[in-house]
């Protein structure tokens, strides 16, 4: 479904288990920036009103997502670190078109969202299916949906408001950089990592 070229190997999960504290403190980073550019693509494009109502749910729900994964450190006694850098978001930030229309920016930045909505999915999927925690494998299989349909909503606004993109062809170059950029990841107790 999510077309990604790579998928985790099931054996990152064990890498996350061995460090909750970690992985949930950068989980609650990653809901945080998730939010954080939601309401960016409505503040640069606030001309479509089923976009900005859409986005505007998205971000009160990645919002509720990071008070969830704060409290479930809180609950066992961690401590929420301070932000990490995702160098996985950096990298794909990078690919992103800058040099061409504004409508073929906003599409790109429509479908980094969607690349990054997809490959959370499929991490929460391999630690919802490889956790010993099962409170945090449902925690997580539950997230694994709700992801699953952000993807779908960045990849449907792509192909609404493009005006000269091909979606789906630069989706498809999305999924090939993307699917060389993870070999480089998948080690580390990082949602991206």
């Amino acid at each position: 479904m999510l077309g990604l070229k790579l998928l985790t190997d099931p054996r990152w999960a064990n890498i996350a288990e061995s460090n909750l504290e970690e992985i949930l403190t950068d989980h609650a980073w990653c809901e945080h920036k998730a939010a954080s550019n939601a309401m960016m693509l409505i503040t640069q494009n606030p001309e479509y009103p089923d976009l900005v109502d859409e986005l505007t749910a998205i971000a009160i729900e990645e919002m509720q997502h990071f008070q969830m994964v704060f409290a479930i450190i809180q609950e066992r006694g961690y401590t929420l670190g301070r932000e990490r850098k995702d160098d996985y978001v950096g990298r794909l930030l990078k690919f992103n078109k800058k040099d061409g229309s504004r409508n073929q920016a906003f599409i790109d930045r429509l479908l980094f969202a969607a690349m990054i909505e997809a490959r959370s999915c499929e991490r929460f999927r391999v630690l919802s299916k490889n956790i010993n925690d099962e409170s945090l494998a449902k925690f997580y299989h539950d997230l694994m949906v709700s992801e699953a349909n952000h993807y779908t909503t960045f990849l449907n606004f792509a192909r609404k408001y493009s005006v000269d993109v091909d979606v789906d062809k630069r989706w498809q170059e999305w999924l090939d950089f993307e699917g060389e950029l993870i070999q480089s990841y998948g080690t580390k107790e990082y949602i991206h990592g």
